[in-house]
């Protein structure tokens, strides 16, 4: 299994990109070299074509049935330590020496990405967006700051498959208007029943989808978007100093949700356009796909993990625009102080409502529970 490690050309140390200044950085002697000098690395790399052999660094007693199956060994050329693995593993750091290094097969030939977006934020704001999505919420515990231990925080480019295609729909619905008046004897209500009719062609470019079982595809989504301008030809030297996964979910896999994406965003774009209604229901939806093609890219993800109360937790933040999601434990008792001061308020100022205008008076209520649950769950 061939390595590749990237060396400082003046001092030997082992270099990184930084994704401050776009270039790759020595740590030892503050050298700064450009990315684009380090192309001969990445040609030699398109070159490796032969079959993936893998080094399972155990000459012992037999393997039992199974137990090398996902596992990976590699060797690092700066100080031999082992570097252990899943198949689908394509840059890390040596855990013994610290040396960036990139498994050149994961990304040659039919493996090698049509593109990638370099980490534009480093882990200083990944650390710095963590603490300001603890600041918003209003139920996090007090103690989760001061309790919590960062189990681990990693930059990862995580592996990602972008569809073209075009979508021919076909789309009916019923809307209705409301017309409602009185006068001294009665209350009228009209309602006028409308059959409405929208087709038409939409065109998607590069719709992401996750290929990597180990990430959350829910989670990759809400952190888009990606801002696809800034992509630039795959080189290894972006991945030095970061983790990096080759994929796991193929493209014919991972079509399907893209389709549903697709399709998804199509009947959204569609329903826009039917307006001046009071209410509008689709009865029926006939969306055509034709695909454009498919390309393999890399995204740049930081990962961070927590635990508390045994319970872990897992943000991610994109490593291009600084989107930060993640999901915080609830403390219950606070919960319950927000619901009963925000409904005792909402009660006192009801309660006043009911003696002016009943029929208000419950019109009123409904939304006021609605807007009560939403304030809480903010």
């Amino acid at each position: 299994m061939a390595l590749l490690e990237y060396k400082c050309p003046n001092c030997g140390g082992a270099i990184r990109f930084d994704p401050g200044t776009q270039e790759m950085s020595c740590p030892y002697c503050r050298s700064e070299i450009n990315v684009e000098a380090l192309k001969e690395m990445d040609e030699e790399m398109a070159k490796d074509q032969g079959p993936e052999t893998v080094d399972w660094g155990y000459h012992g007693g037999g393997w039992g049935k199974g137990e090398q199956q996902g596992m990976a060994v590699y060797a690092c050329n700066t100080c031999g330590g082992e570097i252990v693995g899943d198949e689908t593993l394509g840059a890390t750091s040596c855990p013994f020496c610290g040396t960036p290094v990139v498994m050149t097969s994961k990304f040659a030939g039919t493996l090698r990405p049509d593109m990638m977006i370099p980490f534009k934020l480093g882990k200083d704001a990944a650390l710095a967006a963590l603490q300001k999505h603890y600041i918003k919420k209003k139920l996090l515990p007090k103690v989760f700051k001061d309790r919590n231990h960062l189990d681990e925080i990693k930059g990862v480019y995580v592996p990602f498959w972008l569809f073209d295609a075009d979508a021919d729909a076909h789309i009916e619905y019923k809307a209705t208007k409301i017309r409602n008046w009185s006068d001294s004897n009665y209350n009228y209500r009209e309602e006028s029943v409308f059959h409405v009719v929208r087709e038409g062609g939409i065109g998607f470019s590069q719709v992401p989808v996750d290929g990597s079982r180990a990430i959350d595809d829910t989670m990759m989504e809400s952190i888009e978007p990606f801002t696809m301008g800034e992509t630039v030809d795959f080189q290894s030297a972006y991945l030095a100093g970061y983790f990096a996964n080759k994929y796991d979910v193929d493209a014919a896999e991972s079509a399907s949700r893209a389709n549903e994406r697709i399709k998804n965003s199509t009947t959204s774009e569609f329903a826009k356009t039917v307006t001046g209604y009071n209410t509008v229901t689709a009865k029926s939806t006939n969306i055509k796909l034709k695909s454009g093609g498919v390309h393999y890219a890399l995204f740049p993800v930081w990962l961070l993990s927590t635990r508390w109360r045994e319970q872990k937790f897992v943000f991610a933040m994109n490593g291009q625009t600084g989107k930060f999601v993640g999901d915080l434990p609830l403390d219950k008792g606070a919960y319950w102080r927000w619901f009963f001061m925000i409904f005792g308020i909402v009660a006192a100022a009801m309660f006043t409502v009911l003696q002016m205008n009943p029929e208000l008076f419950f019109n009123m209520a409904n939304s006021a529970m609605r807007t009560v649950y939403k304030i809480i769950e903010s």
